[in-house]
């Protein structure tokens, strides 16, 4: 178990007790004293289905008034939840399953967890500890099976643990790079009778996460920028984590220079700030992409230089020197070496430098950074995001997604599913502030939007939350709005419907000469892949929406389409899905093909742009 790692992008707080002092000692159950354990870590909402494992636990759950039980429909949905619900409050989630079927069912969501380091605890039941290893009824090795993708995991086996391990399993998930924790509790520990007490004395000798970082080494990132002609800050989820966006602003203001924002960084800066260059990446803005492939010194913060961000990683950012600041010492140096790097909390790491980098400028030191903007406004101006309406008077993706951002009322959260829609939303809603933007980015899970946006709507209830989703991704875990039904979380769901898996039918459109191999979800107009398509229709999402609980109504038209978004808008006693039939063969640009470098990036299909030479500037 990684229990040596000094902790996996930002800091957490440690979620305080909600009573004061040392409790009384109360003679409980193993199963009592889960959920007295929950409650006292602060946990408020869990997600989860019952079953025989862990069937000792829900029977003291149920008499619980601090932890709200959501029960779902999928257990894939209440780790998706759970994480949704993380990622809205910055808070950690904890979803719950029983052995065996129950507890692989999270794997997917415990996997999608871990690499977009969300703070998570799943708790399963496990078989009785003396059948374990005989291959009873229900049982699967989920410790095992979990430990290449959670933070660390635990298998409890004797009641007395239950406290200690819980409030361990939280600080764990919470603390230093955040990350889902695995606690696996055998059936008899959770029968056995056992003594409560809070709070536990918590022992974790090898985990010490470093949040302060190295004075030298910031001095010498200030040095760096002040001397920079071409600087870009390569902002990551990290700084979200570690609730730096203040700081980054004042950072970023102070020195002038350009900001990119990653997928997962999404709301960190305003992406309105005349600073802000857009996001990177596959899918990235022109701007950012070449911004990061002509500097000459990029700083990143709580980013990890992952090959959708660099491409062909040799050819990545030939020019510059890399200032790599992560609270993770793991990630730095993994995938390009740093000429600094900086283990620290991403807030600490921040306000730091802009503190060396105040007194650079009081020493006469400051960057002129000119010439570079000259540059980044003339691409800006040149190669902006755009989209053209189909010619056949169909609705354009890209509009929808666009005028649901522009009509949702402040403070909206949107959660993606993965794929086209998951880039157009990225690309034509403005994100301003933190946690308003929720997707699945490094492991790319088809199915995380709506649960995602369940859990985000239970953790802040007076928020609108939209779930932008594909018709592909919808049909892996939409029954969860049957769960948003029957427990009054109000979620809003765009289902963009182009009858088709949308971003692999683009590959197919661009690498396989057109072939359209099992991309094709429908099997009406346009299933040979000859003719337009109208879109998935078996199901009907309409119909099957209304059978869930849900308000459900369906556009077609450009002319109908505000009248739709604000009619949806407008209702907040139910979930509410709008089923937009979108043009099949809109394409997500800007693009750089897999495995290719990031000067090859085109801007539209068959438009590569032209920078000129500025290597030399």
């Amino acid at each position: 178990m990684p229990m040596t790692e000094q902790a996996t992008g930002a800091h957490h707080p440690h979620p305080r007790p909600r009573s004061g002092g040392q409790s009384a000692p109360e003679h409980v159950t193993g199963a009592k004293s889960l959920i007295r354990s929950l409650e006292e870590v602060g946990a408020d909402t869990v997600f989860g289905i019952p079953g025989g494992a862990i069937l000792p636990a829900y029977d003291p759950l149920m008499d619980s008034t601090r932890v709200r039980h959501v029960l779902v429909r999928h257990e894939q949905g209440a780790g998706h939840a759970a994480t949704g619900y993380a990622q809205a409050t910055g808070r950690v989630g904890v979803c719950m399953a029983t052995s065996g079927p129950g507890a692989t069912n999270l794997v997917t969501p415990i996997a999608d967890a871990h690499m977009d380091s969300v703070p998570l605890v799943a708790i399963t039941g496990q078989v009785a500890s003396k059948a374990i290893g005989t291959d009873a009824f229900q049982e699967a090795d989920i410790v095992g099976i979990t430990m290449p993708i959670t933070k660390h995991n635990f298998l409890v086996t004797k009641a007395e643990d239950i406290p200690k391990t819980i409030a361990e399993a939280f600080h764990i998930a919470s603390t230093g790079r955040p990350g889902p924790v695995l606690v696996d509790i055998a059936k008899d520990a959770l029968q056995a009778q056992t003594v409560f007490s809070w709070p536990p004395t918590q022992d974790l000798p090898g985990y010490r996460p470093v949040t302060k970082p190295h004075a030298k080494q910031i001095r010498e990132a200030a040095r760096l920028i002040t001397q920079a002609k071409r600087p870009v800050l390569y902002v990551g989820g990290g700084v979200l984590k570690a609730k730096a966006t203040a700081e980054l602003k004042v950072l970023a203001e102070l020195t002038g220079a350009p900001v990119t924002t990653t997928l997962m960084a999404l709301g960190a800066f305003p992406d309105s700030h005349k600073l802000h260059v857009g996001m990177p990446g596959m899918h990235g803005a022109v701007t950012a992409v070449t911004a990061l492939q002509k500097a000459d010194l990029i700083v990143a913060l709580g980013a990890r230089f992952d090959d959708r961000v660099t491409g062909k990683l040799d050819s990545f950012a030939p020019f510059a020197k890399i200032v790599h600041a992560d609270i993770d010492p793991a990630e730095i140096g993994k995938n390009r070496v740093a000429d600094v790097p900086i283990v620290g909390d991403a807030r600490e790491v921040i306000a730091d430098l802009v503190q060396a980098v105040q007194k650079e400028h009081s020493e006469g030191h400051r960057g002129d950074y000119t010439a570079w903007w000259k540059d980044l406004n003339r691409w800006r101006e040149t190669y902006p995001l755009g989209y053209e309406q189909p010619d056949n008077g169909s609705l354009s993706p890209q509009q929808v997604i666009e005028r649901i951002g522009q009509l949702a009322p402040e403070g909206t959260i949107f959660a993606a599913g993965v794929g086209q829609h998951q880039m157009w939303a990225a690309h034509y809603i403005q994100y301003e502030k933190p946690a308003t933007w929720l997707n699945s980015g490094g492991a790319g899970t088809m199915g995380y939007a709506v649960p995602a946006a369940m859990g985000a709507k239970a953790g802040q209830p007076d928020r609108t939350v939209w779930a932008v989703d594909g018709d592909g991704c919808f049909q892996m875990t939409n029954q969860e709005l049957t769960t948003c039904a029957l427990n009054n979380i109000p979620i809003k769901v765009a289902i963009i419907n182009n009858g088709a898996l949308g971003m692999v039918r683009q590959w197919q459109t661009l690498f396989y000469n057109q072939r359209y191999s099992n991309t094709v979800l429908h099997s009406g107009p346009g299933a040979s892949g000859k003719e337009p398509s109208a879109g998935t229709r078996v199901p009907d999402f309409v119909k099957l929406s209304e059978a869930m609980g849900c308000y459900a109504i369906r556009c077609e038209s450009p002319d109908d389409l505000d009248k739709a978004i604000e009619e949806a808008n407008s209702i907040n006693d139910r979930p509410v899905v709008v089923d937009f039939i979108v043009h099949e063969d809109a394409m997500v640009w800007p693009m750089v093909a897999a495995g290719t470098s990031n000067d090859e990036i085109l801007a539209a299909r068959d438009v590569r742009p032209d920078f000129g030479d500025n290597e030399d500037d």
